[in-house]
C-alpha cells in the first residue's frame, strides 16, 4: 500500500512510498515497514527509530518535537500520534470481523470470553477470543504477552482472523488498553461490563480513574445502536444506563429484577448449580455445571452476547450443560 494512503498531506517525493507492514515496536520491523516511534510511560521508541531502519523500515511517524533525525529513511514528524495510528490502522487493516464484542470489568473477563466462544463453537459457529490466554481459534491457543494487545497488533490479528472466515470474536478490554487507546479504531457490536472492585491502582492512582478507564468502552468506542451487557445489580449500573440513554446505546441486563435474564433462584445440585431464570415473559430451569454465582453471571452475560450474535435461545440453553 501507498505511504499517501496511509498518511494524509504528505511531501510529494515520498508519497508513492510502498508501505507492507506497520509497527511500533522495532522488534517486529521487516524490510518495508512503518515505524510507529511512540514515546510511553516505560519505552520511549524515538529511541529505536536508528534500529528500525537498520532493519529495513521505509518510513518513521513520530511526534512533533521528536529530536531523532536520520538520512537513511524519511522522518514524518506528527502532532497528534494516536490519531494518525488509529487511522493508519484502520486503513491499512481494513478487512475484520463483522461482529467484534469486547469485555472489560474488574473480574470475569476471561470466563464470559471464554463462555462465549465455547457456546458459538458448540453451535459449530466460526468463532476467536483475544485475551488473557492468548489469540484461541477452535482448540488453539497462539500465546500473547498482554491481555489487550497494542493498537497495531490487536487490529493485525483481527484482519487474519478475517481471513480465516470467522466473523465473531469476542476480546478482554483491559483499563491499561482503554486508556491508551489500543482499541481505538474498531467497530465494535457489543460492549460488556462484568463488575467493579478495587485493582491496578498502582497505575490508575484512584477508583475513580480506573472506572473512567473501564467505561472508556462505552462513552467513547461503542457507536450509536450498538449493545452494552452487564449485570443491573452492581452499583456502576447507574451509569452505565446514564451513559446508553445520552449515546443511544441499547442496554441489555442479568438481575433479579426488570432485567432481560431475571433471575429467580439458584440451588445446587451435586457439583452443579440448578438456576431458574425467566427471559422473554418465559420460565426456564437448566443445570450448570458450574460453581459459584458469579460463575452464573459470568455464563448468563456470554448468553446474552451470544443471542446478540444471532444464536437462538432454545440451542443456547440447552448447549449451557456442556460449557466447562
Amino acid at each position: 500500500m501507498l505511504l499517501k494512503k496511509i498518511i494524509k498531506n504528505l511531501p510529494l517525493d515520498i508519497q508513492n512510498i510502498n508501505i507492507e507492514g506497520l509497527s511500533q515496536d522495532s522488534r517486529e520491523i521487516k524490510k518495508n515497514y512503518l515505524f510507529f516511534a511512540i514515546k510511553g510511560s516505560k519505552f520511549n521508541g524515538e529511541r529505536y527509530i536508528l534500529d528500525a531502519a537498520l532493519k529495513g523500515a521505509k518510513a518513521v511517524i513520530c511526534i512533533t518535537n521528536c529530536q531523532i533525525k536520520t538520512n537513511n529513511i524519511p522522518v514524518i514528524k506528527v502532532k497528534n500520534i494516536s490519531k494518525v495510528i488509529t487511522k493508519a490502522c484502520k486503513i491499512f487493516y481494513s478487512k475484520k470481523p463483522k461482529n467484534i464484542i469486547a469485555v472489560t470489568g474488574t473480574n470475569g473477563k476471561s470466563s464470559v470470553t471464554e463462555f462465549y466462544h465455547q457456546l458459538l463453537t458448540l453451535q459449530k459457529v466460526p468463532v476467536a477470543s483475544i485475551g488473557t490466554l492468548g489469540i484461541k481459534i477452535k482448540n488453539k491457543i497462539k500465546k500473547t504477552d498482554l491481555t489487550t494487545l497494542n493498537i497495531i497488533s490487536l487490529h493485525k490479528e483481527l484482519s487474519e482472523i478475517k481471513k480465516q472466515g470467522i466473523n465473531h470474536v469476542i476480546l478482554e478490554a483491559s483499563s491499561h488498553g482503554l486508556l491508551q487507546g489500543r482499541l481505538n479504531g474498531l467497530n465494535f457490536k457489543t460492549g460488556i461490563f462484568t463488575n467493579f472492585s478495587q485493582d491496578h491502582l498502582d497505575y490508575h492512582k484512584s477508583m475513580k480513574n480506573y472506572l473512567k478507564a473501564k467505561l472508556i468502552l462505552f462513552s467513547n468506542l461503542l457507536k450509536k445502536n450498538c449493545n452494552i451487557v452487564t449485570d443491573n445489580q452492581i452499583k456502576e449500573f447507574k451509569k452505565l444506563k446514564e451513559i446508553s440513554k445520552n449515546r443511544n446505546l441499547k442496554l441489555l441486563t442479568i438481575g433479579k429484577k426488570n432485567s432481560h435474564i431475571e433471575i429467580n433462584s439458584v440451588t445446587i445440585k451435586n457439583n452443579n448449580q440448578r438456576l431458574y431464570f425467566k427471559l422473554n415473559k418465559k420460565n426456564y430451569m437448566v443445570e450448570i455445571p458450574l460453581i459459584g454465582l458469579f460463575q452464573i453471571n459470568n455464563l448468563l452475560m456470554a448468553v446474552l452476547a451470544a443471542k446478540l450474535s444471532g444464536l437462538q435461545i432454545g440451542i443456547l440453553l440447552k448447549n449451557i450443560k456442556k460449557i466447562r
